[in-house]
């Protein structure tokens, strides 16, 4: 067979159509088919109905980070994610944050803004006058289209108008501000904004284009705060050299490109274990992060009069506890039973604590013994496997590699070629 992606009608195929060709395209052995086609808990079925061209089924390890006491209530936080050490950290952080009382959190409104985007207006101004003008037969338009949403108090509360400069000419765009509830809320939001762009045209005799949510959620805040007290961090000196390790971010956007992702590190893996949409929460966060026109940290680090260290966070994160993956892939739904999260804003308020637990481990790392101590062992881990390691000799291949400070695949193959004799 000649070597093509021009496949037609591929997503018409069954599965095992789908995969025959797969296999045939890029030289699969059986085995290899059977690792993509092996089902999980997610079966091929299910899949297949969550997602175009499906040929299997992927996996994350998930992991529980414990320890964490937030607003006075105990919680085991799932994550998933493949990056060693990160579970650990977050656990230790939440265990320092235990002896001042953990972590206090609070959210805003499930609020996210549909945009609609007007061209061709010949009087922007007056336009935008003209649109709020009408403000309420807008927002009424917009929530007829999800009257279960208005059932549970949520739905269409308010218009933003702006007129923008841009290279193509001024341009008109509406902001209609929806609480999605427990809802991350694409699909209401975008629903809402396509029904309502033909009387916005209306009105201000442009044209509409995008009719879309904004992932920029700037009114869907998530906080978080704790203290954490210098003397489990290791002394005042410590809490000192971590605060000069934040001033190195919120001065250099290159070392905060890091600092915050660091913080996602912990967000993202509960909004992939709890199925949400990791993307939407990361350009939100780092668009968030560079909203005054230059690229800050997510997170706070001052030092209290006592010396403790005290930490704050603030960022959009707009998930959901209903609707989409959350609610019909089989994991997810067993995640939300062990965090035991009623709300989404519950939800988001646990994730922004997880990130500041999150954002100290490194910083703490970087004051002490340094970054890759912790790292290493289970760095290596993985390493002795990719070796061909298997049970107790993974540990002792492990054991030479971190003592040599030589964590590499060649050597590891070495060290069981000589542990083996």
């Amino acid at each position: 067979m000649v070597k093509t992606s021009k496949i037609s009608g591929f997503y018409k195929m069954s599965i095992a159509e789908r995969l025959k060709i797969i296999k045939e395209q890029a030289e699969l052995t059986d085995d290899e088919v059977s690792v993509l086609s092996s089902s999980g808990a997610l079966s091929l079925d299910a899949a297949d109905r969550m997602i175009e061209n499906v040929i299997g089924t992927t996996e994350y390890p998930l992991g529980v980070a414990c320890n964490f006491l937030i607003d006075g209530k105990e919680y085991l936080i799932p994550m998933a994610l493949e990056e060693p050490s990160v579970v650990a950290a977050a656990s230790n952080m939440a265990k320092l944050a235990r002896i001042k009382g953990g972590f206090f959190t609070s959210a805003t409104e499930p609020i996210m803004i549909g945009q609609i985007q007007i061209a061709d207006v010949e009087s922007p101004y007056f336009a935008k006058q003209a649109i709020i003008s009408r403000k309420k037969e807008i927002i009424d338009l917009a929530n007829e289209q999800d009257p279960m949403l208005v059932k549970f108090g949520g739905g269409a509360r308010d218009i933003t108008v702006r007129v923008l400069d841009s290279i193509c000419g001024p341009m008109v765009i509406v902001h209609l501000m929806v609480d999605c509830r427990d809802a991350m809320g694409a699909n209401a939001v975008n629903t809402m904004a396509e029904a309502c762009a033909p009387l916005i045209e209306e009105i201000s005799g442009g044209k509409a284009l995008s009719r879309i949510i904004s992932n920029l959620a700037k009114f869907r805040l998530a906080r978080a705060r704790a203290v954490f007290d210098k003397e489990a961090l290791g002394g005042e000196e410590v809490v000192d050299r971590i605060i000069m390790e934040y001033a190195f971010s919120l001065s250099d956007p290159y070392r905060c490109s890091t600092h915050n992702k660091g913080i996602m590190n912990g967000i993202d893996a509960v909004v992939v274990a709890t199925m949400n949409d990791f993307r939407a929460v990361e350009a939100g966060a780092h668009s968030y992060a560079a909203m005054n026109g230059e690229y800050k940290p997510l997170t706070r680090w001052e030092k209290n009069k006592d010396g403790d260290l005290c930490g704050t966070i603030e960022l959009p994160i707009a998930v959901g506890t209903v609707g989409g993956a959350t609610s019909v892939h089989p994991v997810a739904k067993v995640v939300r039973k062990i965090l035991d999260v009623k709300t989404a804003s519950e939800l988001s308020r646990v994730m922004a604590a997880l990130g500041l637990a999150q954002n100290l481990a490194p910083l703490k790392a970087f004051a002490t013994e340094g970054i890759q101590k912790g790292h290493m062992k289970l760095h290596a881990k993985n390493i002795a496997q990719m070796a061909g390691a298997e049970g107790e000799m993974i540990d002792k291949v492990v054991e030479v590699l971190v003592r040599e400070k030589n964590v590499r695949v060649d050597r590891a193959k070495e060290v069981l070629s000589e542990l083996c004799g």
